[in-house]
């Protein structure tokens, strides 16, 4: 017995948290006069509201036209991030050959300080060697 009523609190609980955000299904395309007045006058006649269907529906054209500024939007920051993605690349490009030019040009610098420094000790030791 209170497995039976176990299983069915369970039961009552999880249907409750199935249904808990109401009706599932909330129709986009549908006309606020049209709906519900289906009458049929003869066997060749669509109902009303599938006839109101084949229009423009309330909202649908401002929402597709929101889609797509949307999607216009997405082009073009995706075209700014390409143009930013070449535009860091140059400037990566530039600077790692500026780091490369540096970095020579600083060991070229101090092979240069090297031989003055050179030159001046062999001149202090002919200077000492004349006196």
């Amino acid at each position: 017995m209170k497995k039976t009523v176990l299983a069915l609190s369970i039961c009552v609980l999880l249907s409750c948290a199935a249904y808990a955000d109401g009706n599932a299904f909330t129709p986009l395309n549908f006309n606020d006069t049209s709906y519900g007045t289906t009458t049929l006058t003869n066997k060749n006649s669509a109902p009303a509201a599938a006839t109101s269907l084949n229009g423009d529906a309330i909202g649908n054209g401002n929402i597709q036209n929101a889609i797509e500024q949307l999607d216009n939007a997405q082009v073009d920051i995706r075209n700014d991030l390409l143009n930013c993605k070449t535009k860091y690349a140059d400037v990566d490009a530039q600077y790692k050959l500026v780091k490369s030019e540096r970095a020579a040009l600083k060991k070229q610098v101090r092979s240069i300080e090297r031989r003055i420094k050179e030159i001046d000790k062999a001149k202090e030791k002919i200077r000492k060697n004349m006196l």
